[in-house]
């Protein structure tokens, strides 16, 4: 993983020799790839065929033939792909030598690599205290070194003004206050990358998702408008704590400090209850948001993960391209022969142990 030590060009150097050959060939071919642009171009029309997608038909040309017909697609190849990246104070823990912002530059750097060796584009918004920093797409390699060199850079602090400070300020209402140290507002990143990315595109949110509530509303907006991916980070103690006996522990980024005791079972079994609970919680809202998720954990092999970024994307083309059959077609299949002699009415009896059939599904939310 990522060294300290390190230099961008470095680091760089390390994955593409390390991990990005292996990784290539699997995420960006140069016929068939698994990173798709957003545009598509119309290629043909064709008579409709068994499991077309419905979505597809040219109603105009349909009801001037009398015959259904679909419209064919190229899709566009030219992608632009976006870095949303949390470097707040929690990133920036590790419980061995690794630490999650490590593991955030080493998949920024492989994966924007690979984007860009294909002529496509990247681009980052930093976030901090604050979205410090914006980096504008671009395509070389010259780039992508920027891009890290902007994540090492320590982003500003917000610090709370002293008490003449603060006196002066209130006198003087022309000079804003300087905010005091607080958490992590994910959400500030999101609603700015909303207002920021125009056209549809591929973005990575890559964060510990330790923030204030609120996010989850703007990555299901933001997952709305383009393809998301939110990549999570994660350390093992964050889910266990050790055996460490008296210890201080300090937040990173409000400064509040507390004496715990670590050595006891029952307030470690607590711990790991709450974390497990905040875990489930944490899935189920980037679910519910549209979003793909992807953990990057501190004590794992980058390759391996990003070979199951791999998998998520194959699974994600082969919903894509899931046959379709039109909902009319399909219950005209489905219903059975009329018969000659019908079944009577049910009773109450029977109307109340039997179940009602299920309302059919819009054509485009299920397959057959």
């Amino acid at each position: 993983m990522a060294d300290a030590a390190l230099t961008s060009d470095q680091l760089l150097r390390r994955l593409e020799w390390s991990v990005l050959r292996r990784l290539d060939g699997l995420l960006q071919g140069d016929y068939k790839t698994i990173l798709r642009g957003g545009g598509v171009d119309l290629a043909d029309l064709r008579e409709y065929q068994h499991h077309d997608d419905v979505r597809h038909i040219d109603w105009n040309v349909t009801a001037r033939l009398q015959q259904p017909y679909v419209r064919q697609f190229v899709e566009d190849r030219d992608l632009t792909a976006w870095f949303l990246l949390d470097l707040s104070g929690s990133v920036d823990f590790g419980s061995a030598d690794v630490t999650k912002l490590a593991v955030s530059a080493g998949f920024v750097a492989t994966l924007a690599r690979v984007i860009t060796r294909h002529g496509n584009r990247v681009g980052a918004m930093l976030y901090g205290t604050c979205v410090h920093a914006m980096l504008p797409p671009g395509a070389t390699r010259l780039h992508v070194l920027r891009l890290l060199q902007m994540m090492r850079t320590p982003p500003p602090k917000a610090t709370a003004p002293k008490a003449g400070v603060a006196a002066a300020r209130g006198a003087d209402r022309r000079s804003p206050p300087t905010a005091a140290p607080t958490g992590t507002r994910l959400a500030e990143l999101l609603e700015t990358a909303l207002g920021v990315i125009k056209r549809r595109s591929l973005v990575f949110v890559v964060s510990d998702f330790i923030s204030e509530p609120g996010w989850a509303d703007a990555l299901g907006r933001l997952a709305r408008r383009h393809e998301v991916v939110a990549v999570r980070l994660v350390d093992p103690a964050e889910m266990a704590l050790p055996d460490v006996g008296l210890v201080t522990v300090e937040d990173a980024e409000t400064g509040e400090q507390l004496f715990i005791d670590a050595a006891d079972p029952a307030f470690r079994a607590r711990y790991a209850a709450i974390a497990e609970q905040q875990e489930v919680e944490l899935i189920e809202q980037i679910a519910r948001s549209g979003a793909d998720i992807l953990e990057l954990a501190t004590d794992e092999d980058l390759l391996e993960a990003l070979l199951r970024f791999v998998d998520l994307r194959r699974q994600r083309a082969r919903r894509r391209a899931s046959p379709r059959f039109p909902a009319a077609l399909r219950r005209n299949r489905a219903a059975p022969a009329p018969t000659t002699n019908p079944a009577p009415a049910p009773t109450a009896a029977t109307a109340v142990t039997r179940q009602a059939p299920a309302k059919p599904a819009k054509p485009h939310q299920e397959a057959t």
